[in-house]
């Protein structure tokens, strides 16, 4: 019998879904250095200040913080905010651009978790939000919060 795998969040960009409006969501590998694999089980990763930019046919994070462990990284100087390159098929990479090009959207890191022993990020295609649609927004998540309060009391 198999055992059904899951997927265990280790960092999310709450910013995001506050600063833009997710249009589509995509799944990309990592490629890291062992010492900051072991800093992301210990799960020492902020994605707030992250971005992706997309330049010569690939993807790469930026700003992405990642800090080392003490015990991990002795014989090596660790840079924490280092470039890391995403790993995307090619149709992904051209779709993105396309987008990001011709239509004004932006890509942003929404998660990092693990799948199968792999680090894998979501990335997201959006767009940015005006003040007023993030006040909207707020508005419609405090709305949702108070009918769960009632639907309980009741």
């Amino acid at each position: 019998m198999k055992q059904e795998k899951t997927n265990t969040t280790i960092a999310q960009n709450r910013k995001a879904s506050h600063e833009y409006f997710i249009e589509d969501r995509f799944e990309a590998g990592l490629v890291l250095e062992g010492w900051e694999v072991k800093s992301l089980r210990a799960g020492r990763v902020q994605l707030d200040q992250a971005y992706i930019l997309l330049k010569n046919g690939e993807a790469f994070l930026f700003g992405a913080l990642i800090t080392p462990l003490q015990t991990a990284s002795t014989h090596i100087n660790p840079e924490a905010q280092r470039n890391r390159k995403l790993l995307l098929k090619h149709r992904e990479i051209s779709k993105l651009i396309g987008s990001v090009e011709r239509k004004g959207y932006t890509v942003v890191p929404l998660s990092l978790y693990w799948k199968d022993n792999r680090v894998k990020i979501a990335i997201g295609l959006a767009k940015g939000k005006k003040l007023h649609d993030k006040r909207a927004s707020d508005k419609e998540r405090d709305w949702a919060r108070e009918k769960q309060r009632l639907i309980k009391r009741s």
